[in-house]
């Protein structure tokens, strides 16, 4: 009888609710490079057929290095783990999608639903299967005007012990703010290269990085030293995107106070207010906040990927 239940109370595999494609199941297995992707860029952050395009290409450059590419999304459902580009051309180009972040994960898989995981998403699943590497444009934050409005983002990297690598927080957020709460969760902050906290689409947001680190190798003893202490949060590593594409920080400024003008007058609030302002600010640059997007997106995969390598050394 108490066999039975024991029996009863075990917790079930994870394999009911993930499928890991083949030769990421195979890398996380012989502990090789591996890179996770997300993928609400996919389905919420860029328009169609660049979406795709993009997806395509972070995933090439991430092999091109050496590592092997995780894109995690949703589809009916099922959590995946690396996808093909029939998966990826679902989540492209299907309608009603859901933007899943932590507290969506386990509807969404009751429900069969399809969707891209936001950054909160993507290291839950990524920690569940050991992935340690993640690359991503800018993470979620305080929002501006709004010391509540706080994106899951931030719980996510104090909680799974990944190396994410990021371009500073979304600019249409409260910078200062963000990083506070980052500070005040015990995250640390690596600014590669940088003594100023990138702003996204500006490499210039006038706001000191508290760590500055000069290489691969650096941000990797970072990391094992963080958690060889039993230190469980992730290692945040703002990477500035490359100089031709930057925005100059007083012309994304306007831009986004434009769009948040935008935004209130048309009452757009909750999930849908960050496609909104990127949406709004592309056009208000003439595109130009679309083509340091896709830059700062390609540069974060290829230092991920290095950073991966960099890790493998120590298995």
């Amino acid at each position: 009888m108490i066999r039975l239940l024991i029996n009863s109370m075990k917790k079930p595999s994870i394999e009911k609710y993930i499928k890991i494609k083949s030769d990421v199941k195979k890398a996380i297995e012989s502990h090789q490079p591996i890179v996770a992707l997300e993928t609400s860029v996919l389905t919420h952050g860029l328009p169609f057929d660049t979406n795709i395009k993009n997806s395509q290409k972070l995933e090439e450059i991430i092999k091109e290095k050496g590592a092997t590419p995780a894109t995690i999304g949703l589809i009916d459902g099922i959590v995946h783990v690396g996808m093909d580009i029939q998966e990826i051309e679902y989540l492209a180009t299907s309608a009603n999608l859901r933007k899943i972040s932590l507290r969506d994960i386990a509807f969404s898989l009751s429900q069969g639903l399809s969707g891209g995981t936001t950054v909160a998403g993507t290291l839950k699943v990524a920690s569940l299967v050991g992935i340690k590497v993640f690359a991503t444009g800018g993470i979620g934050g305080v929002h501006r005007g709004s010391l509540i409005d706080v994106s899951a983002d931030i719980d996510a990297l104090a909680t799974y012990p990944i190396i994410t690598v990021c371009s500073g927080a979304k600019s249409i957020l409260d910078l200062k703010s963000t990083l506070e709460i980052l500070e005040s969760k015990g995250i640390p902050v690596l600014g590669l290269r940088t003594d100023d906290l990138p702003a996204f689409f500006s490499n210039h947001s006038g706001i000191k990085v508290p760590m500055r680190v000069e290489s691969t190798k650096d941000i990797v003893s970072t990391a094992k030293n963080h958690w060889n202490l039993k230190l469980q949060q992730a290692i945040l590593v703002t990477v500035p995107l490359p100089s031709e594409k930057a925005i100059p920080n007083q012309i994304i400024e306007k831009a986004i106070n434009n769009a948040l003008e935008k935004a209130s007058v048309k009452k757009i609030q909750g999930a849908a207010i960050t496609p909104f302002l990127l949406k709004e600010v592309s056009k208000i640059t003439h595109g130009k906040s679309m083509l340091a997007n896709l830059a700062l997106l390609e540069n974060n995969a290829r230092i991920a990927a290095e950073i991966a390598l960099e890790l493998g050394k120590y298995y």
